[in-house]
């Protein structure tokens, strides 16, 4: 397959054509030519007005639902969604029926997402059926190409299984994830406790039961030496254990959800089911605590946190209705609304490594892992720009800045 990109604008730091204005050859998946104008009659132009192409962009944490909740979505359509969206990338969360929790669910995945311009990275349950009481077949899923292990938003309440689990996993330099709730201090909340909570009188998830969470698991790294991811944060207090752990050399990742980056609890008010989210919607503070420990590096990753929910599930009273939104769609248009377009494309393109994700520099004679976008465009979210299965989406309504155009990978390309 022979692509020519025209007149794109270059966005990758490590390429020696940052910032500059290129036509970009692709021959066979590779990059052959970059250039100021290229001519190649047999190739299939991409023309697009203000076009911007960066390395592929990277999503740590994705829901979709095969095997067993297929109602949500399916893995083809959540991949072709994933590429709309803009991601080449993206680690799959084991939250199906069965759970991604042996060799073969692994593979399962693994091999649904054959011959995909989206790449899949499995995400293997740290215990059997996640249930927190046995660990699962980590190096066995590590085999058949999983790249993390952790129970999806499902805390492991046994401290000891964690520290096992952190030394087991340094034979075969495993990343263990570790969800950051206490879940005897969570109790039946729903949401953030604070003013709007009471307010409200919906049951409240106080910012402790996080923090004694992320404490109690930053001890474990630093009594196992071991490597730990600790997903979608949501409190000024974990960033700042966090960033002190860091400082102290723990190997410690973490990252937000874009809702929790950009959304307070105080969009509650509406009783609109889609704003019920795990993490919960916390404080303005707590979101400009996030945003600084994003713009410092304490925070490593900004993801959707992609979870298709059936309306069955979302139609229903605030207090019954499963937590969750989609968010591969609107993760580019929200963060691009409120952080410089250079500073997004960072954030969606780094540390992927961690991930088993390697980095593809746009130059000559490099692998072609690319996505394109169109960085000013202004508009308002709504169903029309929604393409899983499941519409459950907090950002409904919402002004965004910016739309992915699609991505060219795996020498495949999927265009808006």
């Amino acid at each position: 397959m022979t692509i020519l990109i025209k007149s794109a604008t270059i966005l990758d730091e490590s390429s020696p054509y940052h910032n500059k204005t290129k036509d970009i050859l692709i021959e066979n998946g590779v990059i052959s030519k970059i250039e100021d104008t290229i001519t190649n009659t047999k190739a299939t132009k991409v023309t697009f007005e203000n076009l911007h192409i960066s390395q592929g962009w990277f999503d740590s944490s994705v829901c979709f639902g095969e095997p067993g909740f297929e109602e949500r979505e399916t893995i083809t359509n959540g991949l072709k969604t994933a590429g709309l969206s803009g991601f080449t990338n993206i680690a799959i969360n084991p939250n199906t029926n069965p759970v991604i929790d042996n060799n073969a669910t692994v593979t399962f995945i693994k091999n649904k997402a054959l011959q995909n311009a989206v790449t899949v990275h499995p995400i293997g349950a740290l215990t059997k059926e996640a249930k927190g009481v046995d660990l699962a077949e980590l190096y066995d899923m590590q085999q058949a190409g999983a790249v993390a292990f952790g129970d999806y938003q499902s805390a492991i309440e046994n401290p000891n299984m964690l520290k096992i689990a952190l030394q087991y996993a340094q034979n075969f330099d495993g990343l263990i994830l570790s969800y950051p709730q206490e879940n005897k201090i969570a109790g039946k909340g729903i949401v953030n406790e604070e003013e709007t909570s009471t307010t409200l009188g919906l049951k409240g998830i106080p910012n402790l039961a996080e923090e004694l969470q992320v404490s109690r698991d930053l001890f474990l790294l630093e009594y196992t030496n071991g490597k730990l991811h600790i997903p979608t944060i949501s409190t000024s207090k974990s960033v700042a254990l966090i960033r002190e752990a860091k400082t102290k050399g723990l190997n410690v990742s973490c990252s937000v959800a874009i809702t929790n980056l950009v959304l307070t609890d105080d969009v509650l008010s509406s009783f609109d089911t889609n704003f019920k989210l795990a993490p919960p919607l916390r404080t303005a503070e707590d979101r400009k605590a996030l945003l600084e420990g994003l713009q410092d590096g304490t925070i490593d990753y900004v993801t959707s946190n992609h979870t298709p929910i059936d309306i069955e599930f979302k139609n229903i009273e605030f207090d019954h209705a499963q937590n969750g939104s989609i968010g591969l769609e609107s993760i580019f248009g929200a963060l691009n609304s409120i952080l410089p377009t250079s500073q997004v494309i960072t954030i969606l393109t780094q540390k992927k490594e961690r991930f088993g994700v390697p980095q593809a520099n746009i130059q000559e004679g490099q692998r072609a892992c690319i996505t394109l976008f169109e960085p000013d465009t202004t508009y308002q979210f709504s169903k029309n720009h929604i393409h899983s299965s499941s519409k459950n989406a907090a950002f409904l309504g919402s002004t965004l800045k910016g739309k992915a155009i699609g991505i060219i990978n795996n020498n495949q390309f999927i265009l808006n």
